[in-house]
């Protein structure tokens, strides 16, 4: 069994010091009048930022902090056909003797600091909710884990990656949380690792399959009205409308990481400001007019900087999973082959870059609790986290439809 090594985030000050003279040495493009957000991340926020960046911003402040609130670790993973990895987490133990194993998967452009405000609200022991001993990963190639050295990392891999860093930890049973990619894998995870392992998944990105004639043809006909007379049932249409536009004028970072993401890669390696401008055009458009801090930003956007393999490796997930084809990568929000039997939960936020029909999500999977929240957006469990939390409260709470799914770990301290 591999051995846990545990893990102070220390950026050498030579690695601050090139950061502060390619800020120093920025050229900013041109842009329109009143361009606003149509064209990308305007002008002058990205000199608002590049400016607190290079003067104000304090990172061995906020690397102090995330030392301090996230106890983290790093521990060589064997991954098949893939030789050893060295994977880095948080792993938080909450105080409740029964406290339920829980791995928190991120997605791009998330890391292990997606789970930072969620972590503390999760292990808090109570009489009154149940509790989790809380495992966020960075996931191969993010953050400060190590990246995949060969071609061919794919889906299964991340899912065995998880997995085994798991069961390492001693938690032969566990559940699982996630969204964007997170999502992706944790549904892969339940596939194949569950129930034997993974007992329960929850998920703020709820995916779904459209309905076919032949498989579903009362739901593919009632779609089908509703598409036509939109009237009907216009919260539906509104989500429709929404994934549309997504799709339309929001994906295009989508297809080039999946399919020429080198190409991309020389720009976010070698400039900050370039990776600052593509990461954080996806921060505010995909929250929920979420307030955002420069400093919060510019520590999100820092550990794409300063991260083990650097940003082009993150970007890479999306070639390796869709194969170089955006077809394949979008087909894998429904993906029907991946059934899932455990117990599935589902949070749903507004301000999701997707709004599919509740239905959709039925056809593979398990569901046995879904709720929708007024505010919220893709990252929810950073934007809305006691609203998370308190969905996995009620899921696995006394009462809750998958109340006791691991085994002698119901989450609760003693009374």
């Amino acid at each position: 069994m591999s051995v846990e090594s545990p893990f102070i985030i220390s950026i050498p000050q030579e690695s601050l010091s090139l950061l502060q003279q390619k800020l120093r040495l920025v050229t900013f493009p041109d842009e329109l009048d009143d361009a606003g957000w149509e064209y990308g991340a305007p002008l002058t926020d990205i000199r608002r930022l590049v400016t607190r960046w290079s003067n104000g911003y304090d990172w061995r402040y906020h690397e102090a902090q995330l030392n301090m609130e996230l106890p983290q670790f790093t521990r060589d993973i064997d991954v098949g056909g893939h030789g050893m990895l060295n994977v880095h987490y948080v792993h938080k133990k909450s105080d409740a003797e029964y406290a339920i194993p829980l791995l928190f998967v991120h997605g791009w452009p998330g890391s292990f600091f997606e789970a930072r405000k969620l972590v503390p609200l999760l292990t808090r022991g109570s009489p009154d909710h149940p509790s989790f001993h809380v495992v966020a990963i960075s996931l191969p190639g993010f953050g400060f884990s190590e990246a995949p050295r060969k071609k061919g990392f794919n889906l299964d891999q991340y899912a065995e990656v998880c997995n085994k860093l798991m069961l390492s930890l001693g938690y032969n049973e566990y559940v699982t949380q996630g969204g964007d990619w997170g999502f992706i894998i944790t549904r892969r995870m339940a596939h194949l690792y569950g129930p034997k392992y993974v007992k329960a998944w929850h998920t703020n990105f709820p995916g779904g399959t459209p309905p076919s004639l032949l498989g579903q043809p009362l739901s593919f006909l009632t779609m089908l009205f509703h598409l036509l007379f939109p009237s009907v049932n216009p919260q539906m249409q509104a989500g429709f409308d929404k994934t549309q536009k997504f799709m339309h004028s929001g994906s295009g970072y989508n297809a080039i990481q999946s399919t020429k993401p080198q190409t991309l890669g020389y720009s976010m390696a070698d400039s900050p400001v370039g990776l600052l401008a593509w990461i954080y055009e996806k921060l505010v458009g995909w929250t929920d007019g979420y307030a955002w801090d420069d400093d919060e930003v510019l520590t999100w956007i820092s550990i794409y900087w300063f991260s083990r393999a650097g940003p082009t490796a993150a970007a890479r997930i999306y070639y390796e999973v869709g194969g170089g084809n955006t077809q394949k990568l979008g087909e894998l929000m429904g993906t029907p082959e991946y059934t899932a039997s455990i117990p599935n939960g589902i949070s749903r936020f507004p301000g999701e870059v997707a709004i599919l029909p509740k239905s959709w999500a039925k056809s593979n999977r398990k569901i046995v609790f879904d709720r929708e929240h007024e505010r919220g957006g893709h990252f929810a469990a950073y934007e809305r986290p006691v609203e998370v939390c308190g969905d996995l409260r009620d899921m696995f709470g006394r009462g809750g439809p998958a109340f006791g799914v691991v085994k002698g770990r119901d989450g609760y301290n003693s009374e």
